[in-house]
């Protein structure tokens, strides 16, 4: 069988065509969208295809590209452009039917076209200069491909515009049988001038670095800020809607019937080391630096199959698709991370989800956390805590201009307690802290997220 990733970055007109020519072929049993931070509606475009939709954990189509191959379940794989509004024929099949014939372990594609200004100019004159045996291929920088997910495993997947040509060279180098098909017409908008020279370097960078004149991995490391800037800015853009009210959900045992770090701890053997931190007389800033070194090494598709296994609520769906009916923006506030509650907001339709940031490198969790200052004790703080959700809380209630008032808090855990008790309506949920229960205005015991819909106006 075959599974089809789709790298996709603000395309929500055409995320659904897409996907829809990929179920035509009977082949395909999986298909997963990467989402590459759309600030659109690409998610909720592709969550109505009933596909698996995942968020990537950096910016950039070479770190979606290899966390969808991390993810597929099946061994061959079709990588597609989703911003392609109409496929004239059944690509999928074009692409895999090499690979199920045993006759090629990579496929690239090509268009009746001629190639592209960058590919003329620069990549094949390279290629000719270092690869020569890849001139045969009449479109080097083709994105759309196929392959099997053992020979990707081998290589790189660089995060730019060098993707595509660095996977042509090092499946060559690893000595992959690589075949190129035709895939009929395709109509791409053509770049500007800058777009063309930033994608030029780029190029021209993956090229290089796969000869040793230069080490292409030297780069300005990200700037921690600008990346948690990123991610509430990413988390808190426009609706379609003007909402006037909010509800903010904790994550752990209260969405999900269970907690991601108590799974984890369970599949990777580190309860004995989990439950050592959390007896600790020390701050949840330093608690939360200690439990993500537990995390080391352990790749994002890892992560994402545990939260996979604990199930959701089963009517947390409904109930939010009515209070979004009802007017709230509804989101998660967790102290896990980022990158395992956006797969719960995905999955549930959810307007935004924040936590502390993970840091993968390569898609491997890299035992280093960074967290969003907007947790952190400011001038406005309502609460004595140096690390605190309620300070998240009253951040986003002021970015949405909703009242305290017109909020609501859902929490079950100690570190809740200051975020239920500021909510204009506080709900403890399933909670075995006592304190939470005493600030809350509602205390619920159910398997049942319909009683918060009882209390909300």
């Amino acid at each position: 069988m075959i599974t089809v990733i789709i790298p996709a970055l603000n395309v929500e007109k055409t995320i659904r065509s897409v996907i829809q020519q990929a179920k035509r072929n009977e082949g395909v049993d999986e298909i997963i969208v990467v989402d590459d931070l759309s600030m659109d509606n690409t998610i909720a475009e592709a969550m109505k295809e009933n596909v698996k939709v995942i968020t990537s954990t950096h910016i950039g189509k070479g770190e979606g590209m290899r966390e969808g191959m991390m993810m597929a379940k099946n061994e061959i794989l079709v990588f597609l452009d989703a911003d392609i509004p109409d496929y004239n024929t059944d690509i999928v099949a074009k692409l895999a039917e090499p690979l199920i014939r045993d006759e090629a372990d990579f496929v690239k594609s090509y268009f009746e076209r001629q190639a592209g200004r960058v590919t003329e100019i620069l990549a094949k004159p390279l290629l000719e200069f270092f690869f020569p045996h890849l001139l045969e291929f009449r479109q080097p920088m083709s994105g759309m491909i196929a392959g099997k997910k053992s020979i990707f495993q081998k290589v790189e997947f660089d995060n730019d515009y060098g993707v595509d040509i660095g996977l042509l060279i090092d499946l060559h180098l690893v000595r992959a049988r690589i075949k190129e098909v035709c895939i009929g017409e395709v109509e791409n908008d053509r770049q500007p001038l800058h777009v063309l020279g930033r994608m030029a370097k780029q190029v021209a960078n993956a090229i290089f670095k796969r000869v040793n004149i230069f080490d292409g991995g030297r780069r300005e490391e990200e700037n921690p800020a600008q990346v948690m800037r990123e991610q509430v800015e990413f988390a808190l853009k426009d609706l379609e809607r003007q909402p006037k009210k909010m509800i903010v959900f904790d994550m752990d045992n209260i969405l999900l019937q269970g907690s991601f770090i108590q799974a984890a701890a369970e599949k990777f053997g580190f309860k004995k080391e989990l439950a050592d931190i959390l007896s600790q007389p020390k701050s949840n800033y330093i608690k939360t630096q200690k439990i993500a070194r537990l995390l080391e090494g352990r790749t994002f598709s890892e992560l994402i199959h545990v939260v996979e296994s604990i199930p959701l609520i089963g009517d947390a769906v409904q109930v939010i698709r009515e209070l979004q009916v009802r007017g709230y923006v509804c989101g998660i506030i967790s102290d896990s991370y980022h990158s395992i509650a956006n797969h719960v907001k995905n999955l549930l339709g959810l307007d935004f989800t924040l936590g502390n940031e993970l840091e993968f490198r390569k898609s491997v969790a890299t035992g280093e956390v960074k967290i969003p200052s907007q947790l952190l004790k400011d001038k406005f703080s309502r609460c004595e805590h140096d690390h605190c959700k309620s300070n998240m809380f009253q951040y986003i209630l002021h970015r949405f201009g909703i009242s305290l008032a017109d909020s609501v808090a859902v929490g079950d855990n100690e570190n809740d307690i200051c975020m239920v008790k500021m909510a204009g309506t506080g709900i403890s949920f399933n909670s075995v802290f006592p304190g939470v229960d005493e600030v809350a205005d509602y205390v619920f015991r159910d398997q049942s997220l319909k009683p918060v819909l009882e209390v909300v106006r």
